[in-house]
């Protein structure tokens, strides 16, 4: 049913800042590369619970399309699942001050050892809102070049193999399951829908996504 009495003007679809006051923090757990906190919340006059959560860095992360229509994407080892799955490139936005969109370009060039030609923001994510602070940036890279700039993967990413997919193929994979990172899946179908609407991208400086608590 609509949730606007007749006569009112609807408003935006848009999430919307609305933090709650924090009465403690405590953390958990100091992880390696995220923490494990809980917080005691203020959530309304005489209502007062706890939720615990992953504190996280934050990520970013490109799909790279080339004149042929191709996604340049990249098989990774991914431990907590036990698979190689088919990614696009992404990382940490581990660096204090590094802008996002730059941290996407030097992730690009140290898993593929490509840059892009030109970036504009594709889609937004909060992956997993109810136990996850964690936000991620899709930039869409239109064509890339060759790094001049070597990198020498280890861990899991020395393993790390790279294709160009047909964007539809790509597609398909998702529709049938075959391709399942979360970011990717979003980044592809994202791409394809931006396609069929007409909608246009944000620049890849636009402003990042508010995260309330941070501050």
């Amino acid at each position: 049913m609509p949730d606007q009495h007749e006569g009112q003007v609807p408003q935006e679809l848009r999430d919307l800042p609305s933090p709650r006051p924090v009465a403690e923090r405590t953390l958990l757990h100091d992880g390696m590369v995220w923490d494990l906190v809980r917080d005691t919340i203020d959530f309304a006059p005489g209502v007062r619970f706890d939720r615990e959560y992953v504190w996280h860095t934050g990520a970013v992360a490109v799909l790279a399309v080339d004149d042929a229509d191709r996604v340049l994407m990249i098989r990774q080892y991914r431990h907590p699942v036990g698979h190689e799955l088919w990614e696009i490139p992404a990382g940490l936005l581990d660096l204090d001050g590094e802008a996002p969109h730059l941290a996407a370009a030097r992730e690009l060039a140290e898993e593929t050892g490509t840059e892009p030609l030109s970036l504009s923001t594709l889609v937004d994510l909060r992956p997993s809102p109810g136990g996850n602070d964690e936000v991620i940036r899709v930039y869409l890279a239109d064509g890339v070049r060759a790094s001049d700039q070597e990198y020498e993967r280890t861990h899991e990413e020395a393993e790390i193999v790279t294709r160009w997919v047909p964007l539809a193929e790509a597609v398909t994979a998702v529709l049938e399951g075959r391709i399942t990172n979360g970011t990717t899946v979003s980044a592809l179908l994202a791409l394809q829908a931006a396609r069929t609407t007409g909608a246009a991208l944000r620049p890849a400086d636009a402003p990042f996504m508010a995260r309330p608590g941070r501050d």
